[in-house]
């Protein structure tokens, strides 16, 4: 005879109210959450991607966003407008691209026409988050949710060589 009670609750701890979770899926006021870290290439295919906890800040993960990729130009939104970021662009030979933030006391200039440019990335996470798992983040663990993410790159590079037009949703 089989237990169907046992059943209905084997492997339920996430819906139970369990305290047990993966890192980088961490419990804050809002709930629980992770980040998509994504650096993006000048055709805006993804090249490198990192998970974090929701809390985060972005400017953290910049820096191994960057580390290891050769390119002329660093182009961010402002929230990256720290002289960290701008010093280690600058170590790494980039050019910083980034809006300055309306309270610096020295307001630098920046290119507004190469930053237009940046809504490659953006174009990006809206193509990863089409996959509604992606989205809603149906991934349990970080290291699921990371393999998630990087199929979805995976088809977005495909898809770029092939010449196809980025279609596929689930």
């Amino acid at each position: 005879m089989v237990n169907h009670r046992r059943l209905t609750y084997k492997g339920a701890s996430a819906r139970l109210g369990s305290k047990r979770r993966q890192p980088g899926y961490e419990a804050n006021k809002r709930g629980l959450n992770t980040k998509i870290h994504l650096a993006v290439d000048a055709k805006g295919l993804p090249v490198k991607v990192t998970i974090t906890s929701g809390t985060i800040n972005d400017n953290i993960e910049a820096g191994n966003l960057t580390e290891g990729i050769e390119a002329g130009k660093l182009l961010a939104d402002k929230g990256y407008d720290t002289n960290a970021i701008l010093e280690m662009a600058e170590k790494a030979k980039m050019e910083a691209v980034i809006p300055p933030k309306s309270n610096r006391k020295i307001q630098r200039e920046y290119d507004k026409e190469l930053y237009k440019k940046r809504h490659l990335v953006e174009n990006a996470f809206l193509y990863l988050k089409n996959w509604c798992g992606i989205a809603t983040r149906y991934a349990k663990n970080t290291l699921s949710f990371l393999n998630a993410v990087t199929i979805r790159c995976l088809f977005l590079w495909i898809n770029s060589m092939i010449g196809k037009s980025c279609v596929y949703t689930a």
